[in-house]
């Protein structure tokens, strides 16, 4: 769905954005959107390490 937006409705989004925030407002939210992802993708990251992990011993008992 949002790889059909293209420059044009980026454009249009981001004008929006600045008129809807404001200049001043809007750096702040891009750095609050961007903090969060970041939480996002490390909470991400380990849930994903801890299920391999399991699986590793899971696998480790097996072969016992």
């Amino acid at each position: 769905m949002l790889t059909n937006i293209g420059v044009p409705g980026l454009i249009l989004i981001i004008v929006l954005a600045l008129i809807i925030f404001g200049p001043k407002k809007l750096p702040e939210l891009g750095r609050a959107v961007g903090q969060t992802l970041g939480e996002f993708k490390k909470s991400a990251r380990e849930l994903t390490s801890d299920v391999v992990e399991e699986i590793d011993e899971v696998k480790k008992e097996i072969k016992k």
